[in-house]
């Protein structure tokens, strides 16, 4: 016991990291960071909404005699892959505090299940591993199916949205 009193005070934790440990406790920085992560978020999609709208625009500008299905098709492949990446950010904003809880959750239940401390280390890299796998597996197909949604809705707003004027407009209004 008074061995492991003095092993304390000889390696003493950095005040930064103890600070750090404090901050990441509350709840408050979670939504703190959470919220920061969605306005970033917001507003670099709506900066891309904007560039791809009037890249479109001065395509069809540059060339109204020939067919805008060429220029759709680009816009709307690249408003689908933004907005993929944009929910795949964003569920990760959301999945990685939940994911850190229910690792913590079941290494606890494992401890007071009577394993010794080597098995828990052992079966925590698993689940470490076997967790992010499966979250990274259900990312990526979100962002997928969000992104191919995107697109093809992307593409019908473009080409059927009556034509260069209403895109004009459109591209207009967002521009401030």
């Amino acid at each position: 016991m008074a061995d492991n009193i003095q092993d304390d005070h000889r390696n003493p934790l950095p005040t930064a990291y103890i600070i750090l440990l404090k901050l990441m406790s509350k709840r408050r920085t979670w939504v703190f960071l959470f919220l920061f992560v969605y306005t970033v978020l917001l507003s670099s999609s709506w900066n891309l909404l904007k560039l791809v709208l009037s890249w479109y625009d001065s395509a069809v500008t540059a060339s109204p005699s020939s067919s805008t299905g060429w220029p759709a098709i680009y816009a709307s492949v690249a408003l689908g892959v933004m907005f993929g990446l944009l929910s795949m950010a964003a569920a990760l904003a959301v999945v990685i505090p939940a994911t850190i809880v229910t690792w913590i959750s079941v290494l606890v239940l494992l401890t007071f299940c009577g394993m010794p401390r080597k098995s828990v280390v052992v079966e925590g890299k698993k689940l470490t591993v076997e967790i992010a796998r499966t979250v990274g597996k259900i990312l990526i197909k979100e962002g997928n199916l969000v992104a191919a949604v995107g697109a093809v809705f992307g593409y019908f707003l473009l080409v059927r949205s009556g034509g260069h004027d209403k895109i004009q407009s459109n591209v207009q209004f967002l521009m401030p």
